[in-house]
């Protein structure tokens, strides 16, 4: 940022860990050659202490009703005005993440976009267009999910994107396909215990938009984080890794992934929150979201051997063991 680069220059040293995650950075943007960069257009056609399976719930909603923002409107298989938009273009437009290690990155071997995301992306258009590969992506940084749905940019953003009360008023948001929480990711050798006040006067990286930027807006603990506010989430990270900061707040979904592509750093203390990940739509557009909850039933079914365990075994389960099945869905009534 202008006027500070003084101060995030102290203790700039050599990268630690397989290389950096800087480099990775470099390889993956280099590989992303055939990833559609976010685009601004309109009209509709350009548009881990994680729960178990469970029975899916309904809870009563009421007008201003935030207990439950990740409930959602009951799956249908029936096509709608949006549905119809999707298949008129052939595509299905999905805004992801191109960073982010295990959930939706570019293989910079293969250069193919892989993730945990990026396979229900597939299940998605695989039930609306009866072609997983048939997905135009779109990368965009955490700070720009909310405005490519309004803008007609992407139809969905399959994103690691928490679904809270002010996010329910800016997009609709299919049931829950993941659980996470917020938590501190810092070197090993750090002094640094968690989402405390060993966080104080310490430099802080948090990814703008995000809900970690939240929670450190509603309480720092001291530290630094307005002056290390970055546009994404893997910015933070290469920070860390050049001693540009002290710590990343995130969620340890994210992080765990980061851990494990360097040694040097880990997750410090406990999640200091519960959050879910839904696949985000334009608001109001009831039809998609019907239809996506209706591929997530799908998804979860079958138990262990469901597209949901498979996915998660393949993409999440070393850096994120001892998850059983993914969270109950919710549905709204009333």
């Amino acid at each position: 940022m202008p006027g500070r680069a003084r101060r995030t220059r102290r203790g700039a040293g050599r990268l630690r860990g397989w290389g950096g995650v800087a480099g990775m950075a470099l390889a993956l943007a280099v590989a992303a050659g055939a990833l559609i960069p976010l685009t601004r257009h309109g009209g509709a056609d350009g548009a881990a202490g994680v729960a178990g399976p469970g029975i899916a719930r309904a809870v009563q909603a009421k007008a201003d009703d935030c207990k439950d923002p990740e409930a959602s409107l009951a799956p249908s298989s029936a096509d709608g005005p949006n549905i119809d938009a999707i298949k008129r273009r052939g595509k299905l437009i999905a805004g992801v993440d191109q960073n982010s290690f295990r959930w939706g990155y570019r293989n910079p071997a293969t250069r193919t976009l892989e993730g945990f995301d990026i396979d229900l992306v597939k299940a998605i258009a695989k039930n609306i267009l009866g072609d997983e590969n048939a997905v135009i992506y779109r990368a965009i940084p955490t700070s720009q999910r909310i405005p490519a749905l309004q803008n007609g940019t992407v139809d969905v953003v399959v994103r690691t994107m928490t679904v809270n009360c002010t996010r329910i008023k800016q997009a609709s948001f299919s049931t829950a396909y993941f659980e996470a929480g917020q938590q501190v990711l810092a070197p090993k050798t750090s002094a640094i215990t968690g989402f405390d006040d060993s966080l104080k006067g310490k430099r802080v990286c948090v990814a703008a938009g995000s809900t970690a930027f939240d929670a450190l807006k509603a309480n720092a603990h001291g530290a630094d984080y307005q002056d290390f506010t970055v546009p994404n989430q893997l910015d933070c990270l290469v920070r860390l890794q050049q001693n540009l900061v002290d710590a990343v707040v995130t969620d340890n979904a994210l992080a765990a992934g980061q851990a494990a592509q360097d040694p040097a750093v880990q997750l410090k203390g406990s999640p200091f929150t519960t959050e879910y990940y839904g696949v985000a739509v334009k608001l109001g557009n009831t039809d998609l979201v019907q239809r996506i909850n209706q591929v997530l039933v799908d998804y979860r079914a079958g138990g262990a051997n469901s597209p949901w365990m498979t996915a998660y075994r393949h993409w999440l389960a070393a850096d994120l063991p001892g998850i059983s099945g993914p969270p109950a869905p919710k549905y709204r009534t009333g």
